[in-house]
């Protein structure tokens, strides 16, 4: 992919993808991308913002709206995504991924392939889901993850989401690999939660890669890396 716009074409607004690196924020990437762009373009501000947070151990598509774009945030927000997650089975942990230790083991040499296909059939569809402690929904003001950091135990209120498939692309005891298509608002750290529960087991999630956004895919977006070489050579 080649980025060789204007200075109008910027302002006018534009939407671009990209594909978040592991370890970074959502914000880092838009502050990188913002910086970029005003340092080639000559512009002391410039409008940027992300539709659809990425948690930091998360990687994949991130869409970023420049300019005017930033109108349809919102719109973008509401489309359907689609996720490649790895989930380790036997194991739980607070955050219900990498961010926080194993709290609690468990038996998984009653589960195979058959048994957790025949539970996943169980979410797909609409349900209420519950979010992690560990997430940006808001409490009284606040954050949860930031509660939950400093030990504060906080209720937090399921959401409907809905989840359209579920497709197991691999299992090697105790990892099992998905193909997740899902509504706005899904927590895959929940759905990794709730799976192991219902495997009679428990879970966590210690990879996750967004490869979809409504029609936006990661095979057509930049590499933050390539995107500021190829910017700067222009």
């Amino acid at each position: 992919m080649v980025f060789n716009y204007l200075k109008e074409d910027l302002l006018e607004g534009l939407i671009i993808p990209f594909d978040k690196p592991y370890r970074w924020t959502s914000f880092d990437l838009v502050n990188k991308v913002r910086k970029s762009l005003c340092n080639f373009y000559g512009l002391k501000k410039l409008k940027v913002g992300h539709a659809g947070t990425l948690d930091p151990l998360a990687t994949g598509l991130l869409i970023l709206c420049v300019g005017k774009a930033t109108k349809q945030i919102q719109d973008l927000q509401g489309l359907n995504k689609e996720y490649i997650a790895e989930i380790t089975l036997g194991a739980t942990t607070p955050s219900f991924d990498l961010e926080t230790k194993v709290d609690k083991n468990f038996d998984t040499e009653h589960i195979d392939i058959s048994y957790i296909q025949d539970k996943l059939i169980k979410f797909v569809g609409k349900q209420d889901q519950i979010p992690p402690l560990f997430s940006a929904k808001f409490v009284d003001g606040k954050r949860a993850y930031e509660l939950a950091r400093t030990g504060v135990e906080v209720e937090l209120k399921p959401s409907q989401v809905e989840i359209y498939n579920l497709e197991i692309i691999n299992y090697n005891e105790p990892i099992l690999d998905l193909k997740i298509n899902c509504s706005k608002g899904t927590y895959i750290r929940s759905l990794a939660r709730d799976l192991g529960c219902e495997l009679n087991s428990g879970a966590h999630l210690t990879a996750l890669k967004r490869t979809a956004i409504g029609n936006y895919s990661i095979e057509k977006s930049f590499n933050i890396d390539y995107f500021i070489k190829n910017l700067n050579l222009s």
